[in-house]
């Protein structure tokens, strides 16, 4: 069976398959032009007469508990990534599963870290067919020369909860690390010793997936409260010594960045979400975990504070620093899915207003609104943006595949998005002609702040009009390019094969753009 068939070019231009993995898929018609049909995608009906009356879930091992599952070729394994770089459950999964002999899974997790990068043997002898889900470096540039034998699919965090809701992803089994449980399966992320605060990322595959097994390191008598994870969807409960690295779950210090020129660029967007009137009292904001992004942060509480202003809510992932504007009283709530660093866990477990929610609430594009629409300002990242404001998450300039989405694309759907990102890295452009790879398309990104300079969407004529007479740099996405051409020159383009080694679902399950085996 081949990887991907039967091409076409969608709105965007971009050459994409229609059939992946012997699936059929639905290219790309433009911003808001597909519509979903049918119905959700529901597991078959449980019965009481299969669990133990007691309430005790509990078997001895993971691999009891998988071979109970019925593990064999071919299923489809969920995973989430609350436990980060220090996740010590997914990948002893497919130990057991190489083993067993088993063949031809399909590793479906939330996202993947460094401490995955021993998948790679798995794909290389054939337990794992592929992964369907982020790659980090890597896992990412193993499946860019061709290595994976199937097609990766890379989606959004949003994007990977509407293809379980609608049916196109089934997941056989889900296997959810939580820091704390009962023998029932009731579980959350609050306390242990592996505490991670939230687990935002499992509430689709618990409700969706076949058979549900959670793995903990601190088993407590029933009832486990508050239930994050709610006991009976579980099949299985399987007590371990360890379920992860506390030091590489969450850092203790969410790093801010030291370098001027991000410092920079922080100080730069603020100044502009103030001059533009978009950093109000009742706003919402989302502004991420990265060393700029929380430079920003800071910049907005000072501001907030100084009016007397609170912002209405900040989406997570939460840091210090959104719980420090949390507890000095200039925002009113934490809508968090993930936790990123000790503080964060912290609030988590004592705040009442710092709130656990799933990513299906949040980023489900396929859904009746989400709250994103919602969310005034927007601070992104990106590899690479073109001329026409498209953006890239995924891959580099050399095209090789080294990140995964997140929650990128469904953040997109911000009323004002705004990215801040130094003009160069390595001496290498970040403004291109045409991004190597489509993950977001350019109508939906309005501000790229630079440390030469400021570029406003020509879509965004209402900005355009506000900063008029600013003592920022404000200038045409044109000109930077130019700038940046005349400081580094213009790189050489990758050579790319004709072969198909990944492509990127946009949120609504259609396919944007393809990523292309990179030649050695």
């Amino acid at each position: 069976m081949k990887k991907c068939d039967k091409f076409v070019v969608n709105a965007l231009g971009r050459k994409v398959p229609t059939i992946v993995n012997g699936q059929e898929m639905v290219a790309f018609k433009g911003l808001r032009q597909h519509r979903p049909t049918g119905r959700k995608y529901a597991p078959q009906i449980p019965s009481c007469i299969d669990y133990p009356d007691d309430g005790n879930k509990t078997v001895a091992t993971l691999a009891e508990a998988l071979k109970k599952c019925g593990l064999k070729d071919g299923m489809t394994i969920g995973t989430h990534h609350h436990l980060r770089d220090g996740d010590m459950v997914s990948n002893t999964i497919f130990d057991i599963a190489h083993d067993m002999g088993v063949k031809d899974l399909v590793w479906f997790p939330s996202a993947s870290f460094p401490c995955n990068d021993p998948m790679i043997k798995y794909l290389e002898d054939g337990t794992i067919n592929r992964i369907e889900g982020s790659m980090n470096g890597p896992l990412g540039k193993f499946a860019t020369y061709g290595g994976m034998k199937g097609c990766a699919v890379l989606r959004s965090h949003g994007g990977r909860v509407q293809s379980i809701q609608d049916g196109e992803v089934h997941i056989d089994i889900a296997v959810i690390a939580a820091p704390t449980a009962d023998a029932f399966g009731n579980a959350n992320a609050l306390n242990g010793k592996s505490a991670c605060g939230i687990l935002g990322y499992s509430l689709a595959d618990y409700m969706y997936a076949d058979k549900v097994i959670v793995v903990t390191d601190n088993l407590i008598p029933f009832p486990c409260m508050p239930m994050q994870v709610q006991g009976n969807y579980v099949d299985y409960v399987v007590v371990v010594d360890q379920i992860g690295n506390p030091e590489k779950i969450v850092s203790g210090t969410t790093q801010l960045t030291r370098s001027p020129d991000r410092l920079l660029l922080a100080e730069w967007t603020a100044q502009f979400c103030d001059e533009a009137g978009l950093l109000r009292d009742g706003c919402g904001i989302q502004s991420g975990a990265g060393g700029t992004s929380l430079a920003v942060g800071i910049y907005f509480e000072q501001m907030l504070k100084e009016r007397g202003q609170k912002a209405r809510f900040a989406f997570g992932g939460s840091t210090k620093y959104l719980v420090r504007m949390l507890e000095d009283g200039v925002l009113d709530y934490i809508l968090d899915a993930q936790a990123f660093d000790l503080e964060a866990v912290r609030s988590a477990r004592e705040n009442p207003n710092h709130i656990d929610l799933s990513v299906l609430q949040a980023y489900n594009y396929h859904s009746k609104g989400n709250y994103t629409s919602m969310t005034d300002i927007m601070i992104l990242g990106a590899t690479e943006i073109d001329m026409n404001f498209n953006g890239n998450v995924v891959t580099h300039s050399d095209g090789l595949l080294l990140h995964g989405i997140g929650g990128w694309q469904n953040c997109l759907h911000a009323k004002t998005v705004i990215i801040p990102i130094p003009l160069f890295r390595d001496r290498i452009p970040v403004l291109v002609d045409e991004v190597t790879t489509v993950c977001g398309p350019g109508e939906l990104i309005d501000v790229i702040v630079t440390e030469r300079g400021i570029a406003i969407n020509p879509k965004r004529t209402d900005l355009i009009e506000k900063m008029k007479g600013s003592s920022l740099p404000i200038k045409t996405i044109q000109e930077l390019k130019a700038e940046a051409e005349a400081i580094c020159g213009k790189p050489d383009k990758p050579k790319f094969t004709d072969e198909a080694v990944a492509v990127i679902k946009w949120v609504d399950g259609t396919i944007i753009d393809t990523v292309w085996k990179l030649e050695k």
